[in-house]
């Protein structure tokens, strides 16, 4: 199961970004996402890969162990 998915929807709305914001941002890194598959893995509906973790973190504009605390 996708643990991280709640971690990424926490520290989004710590930055003050939307669901849509945050997905941009992943696209600009490299990560293409749409708002709505954005959504599937802040729910742990959809599996996240390390490589993608990498790159929400970066979009995120944090260290990848944020989202392991």
């Amino acid at each position: 199961m996708n643990q991280i998915g709640p971690k990424i929807r926490e520290l989004r709305e710590k930055a003050g970004m939307t669901q849509e914001q945050l997905a941009a941002r992943c696209n600009l890194v490299g990560l293409n996402i749409s708002r709505g598959t954005l959504a599937k893995m802040e729910s742990q509906v959809r599996r996240i890969t390390d490589e993608e973790v990498g790159l929400m973190a970066k979009a995120l504009n944090v260290d990848v162990s944020k989202f392991y605390e």
